[in-house]
């Protein structure tokens, strides 16, 4: 952090939680949530495989997670530029998916290893995505032999987090 200023290290933090916020929007299928991380018209690169608005990204992967049981991003080694109200960031992101059971109650793993390449700006306070490219580095499938999910654990509005951050800090 040499050579950063007080301002730089808020930036960094805040487009840290823009990101966490989009992992917990897609697992928890808070729509709006994952949607909140691009500036109205930004934009989304998914090389070879979307090509669009955020919002338009959105929409297009919601209907994958829906068709699937589980899935889980993490976002981690963010290493951000900021200069005034710009900023750009490289992020690595690991997602796994669990496919529904299929006729024979087999279950596919899919692990997708990747970056997301984003320009940042903040707009009235507001630090948001204004284009994201996303490089998928290595993809893998695998027969999923067995798997728990908490009874606790759910993609809506029922799972516990979201009792939690409505009580707050005081809780």
């Amino acid at each position: 952090m040499a050579g950063q200023g007080i301002d730089e290290i808020i930036a960094t933090q805040q487009i840290r939680d823009v990101l966490s916020r989009y992992c917990r929007g897609l697992d928890r299928m808070d729509r709006e949530m994952a949607r909140s991380v691009w500036h109205p018209g930004g934009t989304a690169s998914y090389l070879g495989m979307f090509e669009g608005t955020g919002d338009g990204f959105v929409e297009w992967v919601w209907k994958s997670h829906e068709a699937m049981e589980r899935h889980s991003h993490q976002i981690t080694n963010v290493l951000a530029e900021v200069e005034g109200d710009r900023a750009i960031s490289e992020s690595y992101v690991t997602a796994v998916l669990w496919t529904l059971p299929a006729s024979d109650g087999s279950r596919t793993e899919i692990t997708a290893r990747g970056r997301y390449l984003d320009r940042w700006s903040r707009r009235d306070g507001r630090w948001a995505i204004d284009h994201r490219i996303h490089v998928l580095d290595m993809q893998s499938q695998a027969p999923l032999a067995a798997g728990d999910v908490s009874p606790e654990s759910a993609r809506d509005p029922s799972d516990p987090s979201f009792e939690f951050f409505r009580r707050g800090v005081r809780g």
